[in-house]
């Protein structure tokens, strides 16, 4: 990782990677980011919804971009599978955070001030045993576009009895106060992060390091026949091939049909190489979305 924080220091003309994030600043997706390029300057890109982050990056106007893929605790975030699927984006890496949630409000309210939380809904279900209390007591839990930009509101709304769930480092962007820390129901609570790019020359610098490409993520249709999963499979598993992750998603307009998002992990790349041969006729349109350095899980603390 070290050659390759020094080439990618000194491939960006400003000496800074542009990286476009779902959420305001302060979002889960910012840590992320800081974390996977660790201490490579980064200069985040901001956007309200996915779809404006995958808009950003058509456009070229940002370098990378960081997706949420998957929690522990809530699943599977399923449209960022068809997003990077149909924006001929590559992944290059991955990264997994540690996800504390924490109940924020204006400086000097306690939770009984508290009428109204603002989140954005998958941060609200990593809270529900917490929240469900507050619910009980006639606290409204709202659905909003996102953690950071919750706080955002409420701190430049002046919402006196409002309060939102997110992470620590929106508390202190936004000068806020963490009413209660670590309010999710799961300690063991891990976002799946993964960093996309359609620059080539992001793609090629990564490309080089191919001594640390040890994950791939595919995806594939079959035909409408029985057993063709299970034959994919098993030439995976003849390839020493560990699948530590499948998705299906329906095929729109063809009822019945599904695409398979699968992530690999090997040891060998020639021999993952040869399971791409192997498998290639028993799939149809079998893309690779991207091959990169299996992300590290970090510790419960």
């Amino acid at each position: 990782m070290e050659a390759l924080c020094e080439g990618l220091f000194f491939f960006m003309n400003d000496q800074r990677v542009s990286v476009a994030i779902q959420g305001g600043f302060g979002a889960f997706h910012e840590i992320a980011a800081k974390n996977f390029f660790g201490k490579i300057p980064v200069s985040i890109v901001p956007c309200d919804t996915f779809s404006d982050l995958f808009n950003i990056l058509a456009e070229k106007q940002a370098e990378c971009g960081i997706v949420a893929i998957e929690n522990s605790v809530a699943g599977s975030i399923l449209q960022n599978y068809t997003f990077i699927r149909e924006s001929g984006l590559t992944i290059i890496g991955e990264q997994y955070l540690r996800v504390v949630q924490n109940l924020i409000s204006l400086p000097g309210k306690t939770i009984e001030d508290i009428n109204e939380i603002y989140s954005h809904p998958v941060a609200i279900q990593q809270c529900h045993l917490y929240l469900n209390e507050l619910r009980k007591r006639g606290v409204k839990v709202v659905d909003a576009d996102d953690t950071a930009l919750s706080v955002k509101m409420i701190k430049e709304e002046k919402m006196e009895n409002a309060a939102a769930i997110a992470s620590e480092l929106a508390a202190k962007m936004y000068r806020m106060q963490i009413v209660k820390e670590g309010v999710e129901d799961n300690k063991r609570n891990f976002t799946r992060f993964q960093i996309i790019t359609g620059n080539k020359g992001v793609i090629e610098l990564f490309n080089k390091q191919k001594r640390k490409i040890n994950k791939a993520s595919l995806c594939f249709s079959l035909p409408h026949q029985s057993g063709k999963l299970s034959q994919v499979l098993s030439v995976l598993s003849f390839y020493d091939m560990n699948l530590s992750k499948i998705q299906s998603l329906p095929v729109v307009g063809v009822e019945w049909e599904y695409l398979f998002y699968i992530d690999l992990l090997f040891d060998n790349y020639e021999r993952y190489k040869q399971s791409l041969d192997a498998i290639k006729p028993l799939t149809v349109n079998l893309q690779i979305l991207g091959e990169y350095n299996n992300g590290r899980q970090p510790s419960e603390d």
